[in-house]
């Protein structure tokens, strides 16, 4: 059936009523400004940060000690680059958006043009190259953090076979990985740009961790989808944490106006050597679960426990389908 001219000739009213919306609905829309961090740039950064932290497993084939330095070298160089723009891009942004010429104004009229406030770019280059250098020199002690995440992967995990495995196939490794790169990033101030990282590994992994959390050593996610580590979120050294795991706020607070007061620790502190198995759920930024302590699954924790305690549900009582007869209504007591 061929295409029916008259239908199409519908289009261009069609296009009027949506580009009419981006006067209307001025604060989803961002025309005119100066340019932001390029999504496919941030995660090819990403992806060039996992072929140095993990040489050999990823793109690169036939490395070895006495071709690696170039081969570092070459992406060291290119990340430079990268960076330097996409973090001038991020600060550049912030700032403008703090001083108010990147926002909507109270009577919602559109975002005046980006020749209006489209300043100083060659600073905010500057400013990011030197970020990007600083970012880039914690790589070496990043790399020995996380050879103690894949140890804790392998020691914490009798489904493991080798270091590689952990390495090729763990979500919980890969979520943390671009967790602590984006955590650098956050500690150094740059903005947009680590939460792209963390929603990126968010949506690979099922793995929500916000940029901000901190986390110590031999740190191990097992299984891993729907763990979700809050912006205020502590957590010490040598903890494990099972799928469906929240470590979360358990309100928030507002102003005398209903607005959200940000910058206050929401979410819990984990101490050193905690196990906490499926879907527990610790809330609150007073809570504190203290070092070498067990929450079992299913449990939910709004309090602070000492160090060295076991907390569990008690154990339901199942009734099997065939130690009973059916009730009237067909179903089954558990």
């Amino acid at each position: 059936m061929a295409t029916d001219v008259r239908i199409k000739e519908q289009l261009p009213d069609l296009t009027r009523r949506i580009v009419e919306t981006y006067h209307d609905v001025p604060t989803i829309q961002y025309l005119g400004h100066c340019a932001l961090p390029k999504y496919e740039t941030v995660i090819s950064a990403c992806e060039d940060l996992k072929e140095i932290l993990y040489p050999g497993y990823r793109r690169r084939e036939n490395l070895h000690l006495g071709n690696v330095t170039y081969h570092v070298g070459d992406l060291i160089d290119g990340l430079h680059d990268k960076l330097t723009v996409q973090i001038g891009r991020a600060l550049r942004h912030s700032v403008a958006t703090r001083s108010g010429t990147a926002v909507q104004g109270s009577d919602h009229a559109p975002f005046p043009s980006g020749a209006q406030h489209c300043v100083d770019e060659a600073d905010f280059e500057a400013l990011g190259q030197a970020k990007a250098v600083e970012f880039l020199e914690r790589i070496p002690a990043l790399r020995r953090v996380l050879a103690t995440d894949v140890q804790a992967a392998y020691d914490g995990d009798p489904a493991v076979r080798t270091l590689d495995e952990v390495i090729f196939c763990y979500p919980g490794l890969e979520a943390v990985t671009i967790h602590r790169l984006a955590h650098i990033l956050h500690r150094l101030d740059v903005p947009l740009i680590p939460r792209m990282m963390a929603e990126w590994a968010h949506a690979r992994t099922g793995i929500d961790i916000h940029p901000g959390a901190t986390i110590g050593d031999h740190f191990f996610i097992d299984h891993g989808t729907g763990v979700v580590i809050g912006e205020t979120c502590e957590i010490g050294s040598h903890v494990k944490l099972y799928q469906g795991v929240t470590l979360g706020a358990l309100s928030f607070q507002t102003d005398g106006e209903g607005n959200l007061i940000r910058g206050t620790k929401r979410h819990p502190t984990i101490e050193d050597r905690v196990v906490i198995y499926a879907n527990a759920t610790v809330l609150g930024g007073a809570t504190r679960v203290g070092h070498d302590s067990v929450i079992g699954s299913n449990v939910w924790l709004t309090r602070s426990i000492d160090p060295r305690t076991t907390v569990v549900l008690e154990r339901p009582k199942l009734r099997m389908r065939g130690e009973m007869p059916p009730s009237p209504e067909g179903d089954y007591q558990i």
